[in-house]
């Protein structure tokens, strides 16, 4: 990264992996097109899960090509007068894959749990048992770099 002041901290990377809601993946598409989808994610074990339907374009790429990088925004405030923003971004590149036996029940429940953690025990264990309709793959990351804006870090050293 060419900005190392702005870089996180494997901490705060996590953190923000953790904290997030939606990501974006990237990978490549039909006749070599960049193809990104919005997508809900749990960071677990050091990896970023989703679910997917069984087939589709998101299947298809990631099959043909599994290198894929997967970004999440987790502050982005416009500060008109300034003219910039206020941001904080993670950046994963890795491998997608589809995952099976425990490790496929272990993510669908943290997705779970992320989702519908206040849901009663019972009603959760029942959705992980009956959902078979969808895949869940896992992105096992290569990379990972946190970023962000340099107000913030300045902010940073002010309060330390």
């Amino acid at each position: 990264m060419r900005r190392i002041n702005q870089l996180l901290s494997d901490q705060e990377t996590q953190d923000v992996l953790k904290r997030c809601t939606h990501g974006v993946l990237a990978c490549l598409g039909d006749e070599d097109y960049p193809y990104a989808i919005p997508l809900s994610f749990v960071y677990f074990n050091n990896k970023v899960y989703f679910h997917s339907a069984k087939q589709g374009h998101k299947i298809d790429a990631v099959s043909k090509n599994p290198k894929v990088s997967f970004s999440v925004i987790d502050e982005d405030t416009v500060i008109s007068k300034e003219y910039t923003t206020y941001f904080r971004s993670v950046i994963i590149f890795g491998k997608a894959r589809i995952v099976q036996g425990d490790e496929r029940t272990e993510a669908f429940m943290a997705l779970i749990e992320k989702y519908s953690g206040d849901q009663p025990e019972e009603s959760k264990q029942k959705e992980a048992n009956s959902c078979m309709q969808s895949l869940i793959l896992a992105v096992d990351p290569e990379y990972i770099t946190g970023k962000q804006s340099i107000e913030f870090v300045r902010n940073q050293k002010r309060q330390s």
